[in-house]
């Protein structure tokens, strides 16, 4: 049993050069070009997690444009605001900032 006995065994729709051209091409593609699958993978897990950012980001745009709208057409809710997130403080009063302790270790 040769060589050509094992060749004749095979389809000769698989032996044929546009098959094996056209095999040769799509394993170039799919494993060794510089955009191949593992890198289109990659890129696609990236592109979710950018989009997933995005709607943080856009809801949290939206959160503090609403903050702003209120602080804007309210002065009490302004000077609460300064006095909670800045510590600011009117001329002659004292503030004081609570710390709660860290637990030690027993």
């Amino acid at each position: 049993m040769g060589f050509s006995d094992i060749l004749e065994r095979v389809p000769r729709f698989l032996r044929s050069f546009y098959f094996l051209a056209g095999l040769s091409f799509l394993v170039w593609m799919f494993l060794f070009d510089a955009n191949d699958f593992l890198k289109q993978y990659d890129m696609y897990a990236k592109w979710q997690e950018l989009q997933n950012d995005k709607e943080y980001y856009l809801r949290e745009i939206d959160m503090v444009k609403k903050d702003r709208a209120e602080l804007l057409s309210s002065p009490e809710l302004l000077e609460k605001f300064a006095r909670e997130k800045y510590i600011m403080k009117r001329p002659g009063e004292d503030v004081f900032v609570l710390v709660p302790q860290a637990k030690e270790p027993e």
